[in-house]
């Protein structure tokens, strides 16, 4: 009866519309789950490549879950790394390079970068996501415009 509940909620998920992160988050929920009903890291590595097919978590990957969760491991969340938090979209820096490109819309990322003080990659991040403005004939623009901001631009 446990080995065709397992299977059962393991092929379920083969159908749901998980993405990204929730998707792996999924994987290891069905691992945990193995680990209590007593199931052997073969078989719960078998059982998810049964179920996830080519989605599936790599058989060492598999076995390190399988492992944490029986030595008593509860969260089935990623462990915080360590290392300096990154410093370059707080809410100061993003008002910053807000107001850099609202007095000078013709800025490339290299110049908005020189003046705030923080790299290319989070500059440019903060330009597109943050602020959701992309380039248009040498201009960063907003990307939804109001009536009203087509007639000011």
């Amino acid at each position: 009866m446990h080995m065709s509940l397992c299977v059962y909620c393991i092929s379920r998920l083969r159908f749901s519309d998980i993405g990204g992160m929730a998707e792996v988050d999924e994987k290891r929920v069905c691992i945990k789950f193995c680990v209590r009903l007593g199931k052997m890291g073969s078989e719960t590595f078998e059982m998810l490549k049964q179920a996830f097919g080519d989605s599936c978590m790599s058989c060492s990957r598999t076995f390190e879950w399988f492992g944490r969760f029986k030595n008593g491991r509860i969260s089935t969340a990623n462990d915080d790394r360590s290392g300096q938090p990154s410093m370059a979209k707080t809410p100061s820096k993003v008002g910053q390079v807000r107001a850099a490109v609202n007095q000078d819309r013709r800025r490339t990322i290299h110049d908005l970068c020189a003046e705030v003080g923080i790299g290319y990659g989070s500059c440019q991040r903060i330009v597109t996501e943050q602020l959701n403005m992309h380039r248009i004939a040498a201009k960063f623009m907003p990307r939804v415009l109001t009536h009203d901001q087509k007639e000011v631009e």
